[in-house]
């Protein structure tokens, strides 16, 4: 028996997919008629939202004579020539104006350049983070970046920002693996800037954030800071949350500093910054110095013996500066002395309940530059090496208000001392150096990629067991030198105590108000801790 056919309407609907098109044909048609119907429609819903919202807003108290004035505008408006339609049309206008689609069409991803970087970028990690033996790889030589790669920005064509997943079998905890990826992801996304890299190994992804310079044209400031604190430098916006107001570039604005606490609560009481000539290391002393001296005394040791610290002779606070053999150690040994003085000072008034003397609360700072400098002459004059007598400030130097900051340069750290190297808890190191460097010297590894430009100043700072930090010294050149610049010469000067106006001659250093000058040369007569003892 012969089958019969089906009804067409069972086996194919044209009519229904022509009417299909038609209804949606003349719906189109209709919304492009009625569009300006439409956006008043919006524009009176979203007038309807505001007065609604307002009213809610508007305090009971206020809302009848918000009601009698909108009243007697309306009256007014009536009773005005044509003021009916002219009404109508302005709120017509308004609500028009209100609907219309102000937001732009999003984009869908990525422009045609962006997506061939972000695909050689994913080809280019393959063979770090794949497998043969992985079932469904994440990264395979056929793929697609946007498997791997989640939230991604650009700017100005170059890559800002990327968010990238990777196996869980990769060796995130090592970090030969992980500098190869790093080291690859820098060379990829663009050489010449600095790279952050996140790695999250709970989640399996990294981030790679590409940072900002650093300002260089900060040059030596007052530093709105509290007794006890010291701005090192200054560094990324993301990095600590702090900022203080800086002048730069005869502006003025905000900027993240690196602030060293010392004192008697701090945990970090003695600075030790290394690098190698020209990086900056002097400048850093000196920018301490300028700051230290708004609440203390300086004693400054300059082993390299350049006159680097001039400046500061005589100065109000400097209760020395010296750069020979002889009055170093007759300093040193006189600042070992007076840490012991303080302390028992404070022993005492400790035990008899009293309050410390203002001679002991008032902090002591002890620079030293280049002390392997004064430990190699020593030796070749068969004398005691200078260092040692750091170690009863370094040592003490938390209790008794005492805080001490070295500089030397990287390639002396075998001739540092051992106290110098075991009390020294914030460390700062400058200038362009191997990330192995940089991790030997703070005890930690660098976040991000070295930078391509180091100018004198740029370097990595971390205050005892807290994260390593991009550094930037404010430019505090000496001012005696005759390649300083006017500006950065006067910004100096005008720092010193009893520094006189830039463009008038100098005056002999005068004594601070109420406090006897202290000099102490190579005859420095030092007082032992027996003489400190009552009658």
């Amino acid at each position: 028996m012969a089958r019969r056919p089906l009804p067409s309407i069972l086996s194919s609907r044209p009519a229904l997919v022509r009417g299909r098109d038609l209804a949606r044909t003349a719906a189109d048609g209709a919304t492009d008629v009625l569009h300006p119907v439409i956006t008043i429609a919006k524009g009176m819903r979203r007038q309807a939202a505001w007065a609604g919202g307002w009213w809610g807003r508007t305090p009971k108290e206020q809302r009848a004579p918000a009601l009698l004035l909108a009243a007697a505008g309306v009256v007014i408006v009536a009773m005005m020539p044509y003021g009916p339609v002219l009404g109508v049309v302005a709120l017509t206008a308004s609500a028009a104006w209100l609907g219309r689609d102000r937001a732009g069409a999003a984009p869908a991803g990525p422009s045609q350049a962006e997506a061939v970087r972000l695909q050689s970028l994913y080809e280019a990690l393959v063979p770090y983070l794949s497998d043969a033996a992985d079932p469904a790889p994440l990264y395979t030589h056929d793929g697609s970046w946007d498997r791997a790669f989640g939230a991604h920005e650009f700017r100005d064509g170059r890559l800002v920002r990327l968010r990238l997943r990777y196996p869980a079998y990769f060796t995130d905890g090592e970090a030969d693996s992980r500098a190869r990826v790093e080291q690859l992801l820098h060379a990829k996304a663009g050489r010449g800037r600095e790279y952050r890299f996140d790695w999250n190994e709970e989640e399996n992804h990294l981030t790679l954030t590409a940072l900002p310079p650093l300002p260089t044209d900060v040059v030596a400031q007052r530093f709105v800071t509290s007794p006890g604190e010291t701005v090192l430098g200054f560094t990324g916006a993301d990095a600590v949350q702090r900022t203080v107001p800086v002048t730069a570039g005869g502006r003025t604005q905000d900027a993240p500093p690196v602030v060293w606490r010392t004192g008697a609560r701090s945990t970090e009481p003695h600075l030790l910054a290394l690098g190698q000539p020209g990086t900056g290391t002097t400048s850093l002393l000196r920018s301490i110095a300028l700051q230290a001296l708004v609440h203390g005394d300086v004693v400054v040791i300059d082993g390299s013996g350049t006159g680097e610290y001039a400046c500061l002779a005589g100065r109000p606070g400097v209760l020395a500066v010296e750069d020979g053999l002889l009055g170093a150690a007759a300093t040193l040994e006189w600042a070992a002395h007076e840490t012991e003085r303080r302390l028992i000072t404070v022993n005492r008034s400790r035990q008899s309940g009293t309050a410390v003397p203002d001679d002991v609360r008032r902090p002591l700072w002890i620079l030293v530059d280049r002390p392997t400098a004064l430990t190699q002459l020593a030796m070749a004059e068969g004398r005691p090496d200078p260092q040692a007598l750091l170690d009863v400030p370094l040592r003490h130097g938390r209790t008794a208000n005492v805080a001490v900051a070295v500089a030397d340069r990287l390639d002396a750290t075998e001739t540092l001392a051992p106290a110098v190297i075991a009390q020294t808890r914030a460390r700062v190191v400058l200038g362009p150096l191997a990330p192995d460097h940089v991790a030997a010297v703070l005890g930690a590894a660098q976040r991000t990629t070295p930078a391509s430009d180091v100018p004198p100043g740029r370097g990595y700072a971390r205050l005892g067991t807290g994260p390593v930090l991009r550094l930037q010294v404010p430019a505090t050149p000496d001012p005696y030198d005759e390649e300083t610049s006017p500006a950065e010469r006067d910004a100096v000067l005008a720092l010193l105590p009893g520094a006189p106006p830039a463009s008038g001659p100098v005056p002999e250093p005068t004594a601070a108000p109420g406090r006897e000058p202290v000099v102490l040369g190579k005859d420095a007569v030092v007082r032992t801790v027996a003489d400190l003892e009552p009658g």
